[in-house]
C-alpha cells in the first residue's frame, strides 16, 4: 500500500528589535512560487520542528532566532501550489541586521502597516491572523 502523507515545513515570523509596532522580516522567493514570504521550509528527516525553524530562518535571515512560541499549524491542502504540505508556525524574536541567503531573492523589514500584499502560499491568512493575536491577543479559530 503506498501512503500519501502531506509534508511538514516550518514558517517563522520574526519580529526584530523591541519596538512596539513589532517590525517583522519577509523574504522574497527565488524559486517558485514566486512573491513575498514568511521565512521557512521544509522539515528535514530526523530532525525536529523547533530545529528547522531556528535553521531555516538562519538560512534564509542569516539570523539566530529566539523561539518564543507555536503559533498556529496551517494545513489546507491547497496552501501550496507545489504539493500537500502543513506549515507549523513560530513566532520567533532576533536582533541583528538579517540579509537575503539561501533560496531568499530579497529581504526587507516590514512593519504591520505596510505588508506587501503578492505574498506567496497562504501566508497573508497567516499574517493576518498574526496581526490579530498581536493587538487583540486572538488567536486563530478553528
Amino acid at each position: 500500500m503506498t501512503y500519501r502523507n502531506p509534508t511538514p515545513t516550518v514558517d517563522i515570523i520574526i519580529e526584530l528589535g523591541d519596538k512596539p509596532e513589532r517590525p517583522i522580516v519577509l523574504i522574497e522567493r527565488r524559486n517558485p512560487p514566486y512573491g513575498w514570504a514568511i521565512p521557512g521550509g521544509f522539515v528535514d528527516y530526523g530532525e525536529s520542528v523547533e530545529a528547522a525553524a531556528k535553521r531555516e530562518a538562519q538560512e534564509e535571515t542569516g539570523l539566530d532566532v529566539t523561539l518564543i512560541e507555536q503559533f498556529y499549524v496551517y494545513s489546507d491542502p491547497n496552501r501550496d501550489p507545489r504539493q500537500h504540505t502543513l506549515s507549523i508556525v513560530f513566532l520567533a524574536t532576533a536582533k541583528g541586521e538579517p540579509s537575503a541567503a539561501d533560496d531568499a531573492k530579497n529581504l526587507e523589514i516590514f512593519e504591520p502597516w505596510r505588508i506587501p500584499t503578492d505574498l506567496c502560499f497562504d501566508h497573508d491568512r497567516i499574517l493576518e491572523d498574526y496581526l490579530r493575536y498581536r493587538h487583540f491577543s486572538l488567536r486563530p479559530r478553528l
